[in-house]
């Protein structure tokens, strides 16, 4: 079944993981590019249980979202989200109706 439209109410960029590239000192840092279509509407909600651990006397916290959109054939868990600046890392991708109509990812948000 399809989701209304509308339902989807945040607009994120969705890129996979490029060539690396040199950084200047001598190693290289990854680059992205945007899938065709980059841009796709989803729902960004928080995921029931954030992690919270303690590490070498540090709390350490990984704040876990579900997001969900209309299927996106290209979304694999190599790719990331990028909405309002903030990079979502792709932990998981379904196809809810196992049609190609909805997709829900898991993601966790990267602090750079």
């Amino acid at each position: 079944m399809a989701t209304a439209i509308g339902t989807y109410q945040h607009r994120v960029l969705v890129q996979r993981p490029g060539p690396v590239v040199p950084d200047g000192d001598g190693g290289v840092v990854p680059s992205w590019i945007d899938l065709v279509p980059a841009a796709i509407k989803v729902s960004i909600t928080s995921a029931p249980a954030d992690l919270e651990r303690v590490a070498a006397g540090t709390v350490i916290s990984t704040a876990t979202y579900v997001v969900r959109g209309y299927f996106h054939p290209g979304v694999t868990t190599q790719c990331r989200f990028i909405f309002n600046g903030r990079v979502f890392a792709i932990t998981g991708v379904a196809d809810l109706d196992l049609q190609g109509v909805d997709m829900e990812c898991n993601a966790v948000e990267v602090v750079v």
